[in-house]
């Protein structure tokens, strides 16, 4: 079992919650998730890493519950306990394994939907702390929807996109990414997470302006340990599991029909 330690209401429907993992805290890595199970009758929920403290023994998770199992994660509060934690899970970001002049040459772009921003932050932490500054495309369908603005604008330049035009660029991420490519800006790789219409919209508009894309699968997780089968997807022809084989995968490879069939279920 595991105490909550912080709870914090980010907009009308979406929590940050931070845990105590003095143990696990240690070896997460950019891209990584947790499986967290509310009660001992809840099912277990695959939630990507928002941030963590190493020091501190801390991990942070921003949720937005859709189901019974979710909505028993986010009415617990300070001091009270998950019945169970495990993680990390899956494999960290490519950009891990890269060397700092592998990096350095890279110009990256992330593409931010919706609670996307959240696992975005590690990545780009990560780079920052490399010395490299990567752009984000913070989008949401309006300004009230937003996430970590601020926490993303101290480590990467951020661009906000949403839907009604309510805040900054007017119009869908894609969009925007193709409006900053116009106007001279040059990217090598495009880093998508978010809804998964968002992410197969996102690697046709990558594909057309010659950007590699990376994208995560973890919406169509539930068992996190590759045992229930549930986010079995086709990548490059060949069927992967995206919890033990990703959660992130080359965009172009993925068959993002299959995926929304399977999500829809």
């Amino acid at each position: 079992m595991v105490e909550i330690l912080k709870k914090t209401k980010l907009s009308d429907n979406i929590y940050e919650i931070v845990i105590d993992a003095p143990n696990v805290s240690l070896n997460v890595l950019p891209g990584q998730f947790f499986m967290l199970q509310a009660t001992e009758k809840s099912e277990r929920v695959a939630l990507s890493v928002s941030d963590w403290d190493r020091h501190e023994g801390r991990v942070k998770f921003v949720i937005m519950p859709v189901g019974d199992s979710t909505n028993d994660i986010v009415k617990k509060n300070v001091g009270e306990k998950y019945y169970h934690a495990c993680g990390p899970l899956g494999n960290p970001s490519d950009l891990v394994y890269m060397s700092d002049d592998e990096l350095k040459k890279e110009k990256i772009v992330f593409l931010a939907g919706g609670v996307g921003a959240a696992p975005v932050y590690p990545q780009a932490r990560y780079l920052n702390e490399k010395g490299i500054r990567p752009t984000v495309i913070l989008a949401a369908r309006n300004k009230d929807l937003l996430l970590y603005e601020e926490k993303l604008g101290e480590v990467a330049e951020v661009i906000v996109a949403t839907d009604d035009g309510s805040k900054g660029f007017n119009g869908l991420v894609t969009d925007c990414l193709e409006d900053l490519v116009k106007k001279g800006r040059s990217f090598t790789r495009a880093i998508a997470i978010g809804p998964m219409i968002m992410m197969k919209f996102a690697v046709l508009k990558t594909k057309a302006l010659g950007i590699k894309s990376i994208v995560s699968l973890n919406p169509i997780m539930l068992d996190g340990t590759g045992m229930c089968g549930c986010c079995r997807c086709s990548v490059g022809g060949e069927t992967k599991y995206a919890c033990v084989d990703g959660p992130e995968f080359l965009g172009e490879e993925v068959d993002f029909d299959e995926a929304l069939r399977r999500l829809k279920r």
